[in-house]
């Protein structure tokens, strides 16, 4: 679904406002048929949502809203962002940067555990969960890695 720059840039677009097939034409010079399949991929992997519009004297057309999940993926721009910024920068000033809508601050993602505490990113582990039961009763169980390279289920 985000495989290529243009799903980026049409999701960077969507944030910025734009709604309509030409204004992310135009805005990005992107070309109509990869225009077209990029949305319609947005769309069915439920980032975007078609919104009918009129305009007077005008046939039906279709806009472009961002779905919650959409509005979720903000928060991955935010951090790729951050990441560009300290490991690649560029030199020139960003066209783009996230602000606090209130505050007008300069807005960064953190980590956070699930009691809300904040974690360095050095502090964080990956570790394999085992999948859920096909009968949906089971918890899906911890994996943990050893140093040999095997695997025990701590349960």
């Amino acid at each position: 679904m985000l495989s290529d720059p243009w799903s980026f840039l049409l999701l960077r677009e969507a944030f910025l406002g734009r709604r309509t097939f030409a204004e992310f034409r135009d805005r990005l010079g992107i070309a109509t048929d990869v225009l077209s399949a990029r949305l319609a991929g947005l769309v069915e992997h439920g980032v975007l949502r078609k919104v009918a519009y009129r305009e007077p004297g005008q046939r039906t057309r279709f806009a472009y809203a961002l779905t919650p999940a959409g509005e979720e993926l903000k928060l991955v721009l935010i951090a790729l962002q951050q990441w560009g910024e300290e490991h690649v920068p560029i030199g020139e000033p960003l066209g783009v940067v996230p602000l606090a809508r209130e505050s007008r601050r300069r807005v960064r993602a953190v980590l956070v555990d699930e009691n809300e505490e904040r974690v360095d990113h050095g502090d964080v582990e990956f570790t394999r969960v085992a999948p859920a039961s096909p009968k949906g009763g089971e918890r899906e169980r911890l994996v943990q890695g050893h140093p040999d390279g095997g695997v025990s289920e701590a349960g």
